[in-house]
């Protein structure tokens, strides 16, 4: 016989020996409502209040295989609704698998059992949770971000799948697969309540997800069928779009109740751009968007009026001007009066960081060469919010460099700096370039989010710590450096 109950033990006993159980099996954080034995293979199933399912060996008393339930009614923080008995253990006559159903509040979870020999090991299948990625060999990453708000890191994949998970344990939460169908997902962006995700593809097709459920909320009209390469979405949840077709579509995604939502092209942007929209980034402070583009323009556009008030031009390479591959504006700085016409926006070209004046008299007030080798590109940037005291970059070796930026880029002077400045650390993250990095804060410390083409994306302390990568099979505790993989 099993049992469980609210001090979160899970007891066997037998009927020979009645004043104490035979075993006792411990790891559930919460209430245990339900247990059930599943015989053909001498397995228990437990599940507790936070819809954790544990699958237990009957005769060694390990702990075989935790799965976390993704119901679409449970709020993040939130304890889940159950009945009284919420596991039902189902074996058909025939010879289909059996299998076990899971109910909270109005769904069912339905979990397939494969029949193997005691003992076996991964007996459960759930047919609504993805197998652990293998790390490494997985589709090319795309792009990833963080979501502070759900303390999640989202992940974009080259296959249209998109992955959601749990910042303080690198587990799986939600999986969204063919996002776009076969077209692979190249951007992503949070609305302004970091409820809903925002995904650009390939062919130009742009939808809304709810975080939450997993749901499409929103289809968003194409402006072309030609790739989305950046997604900005303003404090009024008006989402802003560039890509390939050189022109700016704006969404209203605010109070949207349809599943389509029209392109507002407003925006006195054609024409403007002579070549494809590689990247664009946006300043609240200063009220401003930029875009770059592959010829090696920069434009700078205001809010206000929706049309362009500056055009920057990087440094040219055998009279040619690279293409632009990442902007990043310091916000810090542009909010501080006396800082917000030195260096405030950031843009990289062929590996070259330079750091741009938007406002009084505008030039490039400082630039440097970031990546270890020559010849190659940066594709991603990133600094502390809110006090831009480091800058990250990420280049296509896989390595990735951590500069100190206090003061680098805020004197006055009429010719640019190009002396690096201090580099604090610098690692081989991946084997492969580096499509996505992100400072953030979590309990306090600043860690970094890396993506990358070769499938991986991991985290990582600001010293160089390895935390941990995203779907190992070995769970880290962000609070606790010793469940770090380094």
């Amino acid at each position: 016989m099993v049992t469980g109950g609210c001090d979160r033990v899970v007891r066997l006993w037998t009927r020979f020996v009645t004043t104490r159980p035979v075993a006792t099996l411990l790891g559930h954080l919460t209430t245990v409502l339900d247990v059930a034995i599943y015989q053909p293979v001498g397995q228990i199933f437990s599940y507790s209040r936070d819809a954790e399912l544990r699958v237990w060996d009957i005769s060694s008393h390990h702990c075989l295989k935790t799965v976390c339930l993704q119901f679409p009614c449970q709020q993040p923080g939130r304890i889940p609704e159950h009945g009284n008995f919420p596991l039902l253990l189902v074996s058909p006559p025939l010879s289909e698998p059996s299998h076990l159903v899971v109910g909270c509040k109005d769904y069912l979870a339905l979990l397939s059992l494969a029949e193997t020999r005691r003992g076996g090991g991964g007996l459960l299948t759930d047919e609504g949770r993805e197998p652990e990625p293998n790390i490494g060999s997985g589709p090319a990453l795309s792009c990833a971000l963080y979501n502070s708000a759900l303390r999640q890191v989202v992940t974009g994949h080259a296959d249209s799948s998109v992955s959601l998970w749990d910042i303080e344990s690198g587990r799986r939460r939600l999986q969204i697969l063919n996002a776009h169908g076969e077209e692979e997902l190249t951007c992503m962006a949070l609305d302004s309540s970091h409820r809903r995700l925002i995904t650009g593809a390939r062919n130009g097709t742009i939808k809304v997800w709810n975080l939450l459920n997993g749901l499409n909320l929103h289809k968003l009209e194409p402006v072309t069928n030609s790739e989305v390469t950046g997604l900005t979405c303003l404090h009024d949840n008006q989402l802003l779009a560039v890509g390939w077709s050189q022109r700016i579509a704006q969404y209203d995604i605010a109070a949207a109740k349809d599943l389509y939502v029209r392109a507002d092209m407003s925006w006195k942007s054609s024409s403007v751009h002579k070549s494809d929209i590689l990247a664009v980034c946006q300043c609240s402070a200063l009220g401003v968007v930029a875009t770059a583009s592959h010829d090696g323009e920069v434009i700078i556009w205001r809010l206000e009026t929706q049309g362009p008030v500056l055009h920057l031009h990087g440094p040219t390479q055998r009279g040619v001007v690279p293409p632009v591959d990442s902007l990043l504006f310091l916000q810090h700085r542009a909010s501080i009066r006396k800082l917000r016409n030195r260096g405030v926006l950031v843009s990289s070209q062929v590996g070259g960081l330079c750091f741009w004046s938007i406002t009084g008299q505008t030039h490039i007030y400082g630039q440097f060469y970031a990546p270890e080798q020559p010849g190659e590109r940066v594709l991603s940037l990133s600094s502390d919010q809110p006090k831009n005291t480091i800058l990250v970059s990420g280049d296509t070796t896989g390595w990735l460099q951590i500069w100190d930026i206090c003061h680098f880029a805020l004197d006055i002077q009429h010719e640019p700096v190009c002396e690096r400045p201090p580099l604090l650390q610098c690692w081989k993250a991946h084997e492969r370039a580096l499509v996505s990095v992100e400072v953030l804060e979590v309990a306090d410390r600043l860690f970094v989010l890396t993506a990358s083409a070769d499938g991986s994306a991991g985290l990582w302390t600001v010293d160089g710590d390895h935390v941990g990568s995203f779907g190992q099979e070995v769970m880290w505790n962000i609070t606790e450096p010793a469940t770090y993989q380094r």
